[in-house]
């Protein structure tokens, strides 16, 4: 933010006088400045939004080209260049993405410049998204593992045609990397829901090939839940096949417990039947139920068992689950704010 020092008596004005009603045309020549101060920035992207062409002329005219650069990678300036790709005319849009040109990759992996970006593919013409794409393609792998420059992978999968998208073969023999990484989970999620599944089927192999590895990481749980909530319905059953006989001791790790919730709510009724049998069926009696209750990730998975059941096998669970309870009272220091959560639940069924 400026300091009241380096600012124009105009801003200065701008900033402190509240009756005044003040338009466009009393900023002009101050637009950068007005762009790189928190408060004229946010007019001048209201005021964009119904402004005339001639004063849309006027504010692009101060901004580009001398001032573009600056502005994109600007806290509070990359909201005004925002709005011109937003309401811009397809000319001014088309000179705007001809000023990035030769720095898009710098401009992808910036904080402010980033969003600039992908605001940009969503606003060109399709010939210039496919000139961003060509010019990121030797760099896709370091722009998805950049915090800010994943961002625009994920945005040119959402907006752009996937004909254009030819960098994807570069996934090939990397999806466990990807799926394992904190931003590369992400690009994976939005290339399966985006792309058509003659671009994506070979990646599908490569996570089916390591669905329980995934469903153990810190990040590729993301992957594997993101497929049995919208995969197709053959690849959405062999991510839970995987899980059966497991639902257990998959449930205690921190991570995969996740994917077991995500299983229970979107199997279809005969697997979660199964699962849940998994649980209730155990012997002796109620180890397994005695276990989830008192494990910090396994005691969610069951809450989302009980949730999820038929009334038959409901019954059957929280019969178990109140003579753990019983159980646990006796020795308080078994007992936890999970076990306060799960009454809660119980509560709930038998108000019903």
């Amino acid at each position: 933010m400026q300091q009241s020092s380096l600012r124009s008596p105009l801003l200065e004005d701008f900033r402190t006088n509240k009756t005044r009603r003040w338009e466009l045309r009393d900023v002009m020549g101050y637009v950068v400045e007005f762009s790189g101060d928190q408060h004229g920035s946010r007019f001048i992207q209201q005021k964009l939004e119904t402004a005339s062409s001639d004063e849309k002329q006027k504010v692009f005219d101060e901004i580009v080209p001398a001032n573009i650069l600056q502005l994109i990678q600007d806290v509070f300036g990359n909201y005004v260049v925002q709005k011109l790709f937003e309401h811009g005319t397809q000319l001014q849009k088309t000179r705007l993405a001809g000023e990035m040109e030769g720095r898009v990759l710098a401009l992808s992996k910036q904080m402010y410049g980033c969003r600039v970006v992908q605001k940009a593919i969503e606003c060109i013409l399709p010939d210039q998204q496919a000139a961003i794409v060509r010019e990121l393609e030797p760099h896709i792998m370091e722009c998805i593992h950049d915090p800010n420059g994943n961002h625009v992978i994920q945005k040119m999968m959402e907006r752009v045609a996937p004909e254009r998208l030819t960098f994807i073969h570069m996934f090939r023999g990397n999806v466990q990397p990807l799926a394992s990484h904190v931003y590369g989970c992400r690009v994976l999620q939005r290339a399966l829901e985006y792309l058509p599944e003659i671009m994506i089927s070979p990646l599908i192999e490569e996570l089916h090939a390591c669905t329980v590895t995934l469903m153990r990481n810190q990040f590729g749980n993301y992957v594997m839940q993101f497929m049995i909530e919208h995969g197709k319905p053959h690849d959405k059953a062999l991510v839970i096949s995987k899980l059966r006989g497991q639902l257990v001791h998959m449930a205690r790790d921190r991570f995969s417990s996740n994917v077991c919730e995500k299983a229970l709510t979107y199997a279809d009724a005969d697997t979660r039947r199964q699962f849940i049998n998994e649980i209730i069926l155990s012997r002796p009696e109620a180890l397994a139920v005695g276990t989830m209750m008192k494990d910090s990730f396994a005691n969610y998975v069951l809450q989302r068992a009980v949730v999820v059941a038929e009334p038959d096998q409901r019954d059957t669970l929280i019969s178990q689950i109140r003579s753990q309870l019983a159980t646990l009272r006796r020795f308080s220091q078994g007992y936890n704010k999970n076990l306060v959560s799960i009454e809660r639940l119980l509560q709930k069924y038998a108000s019903k």
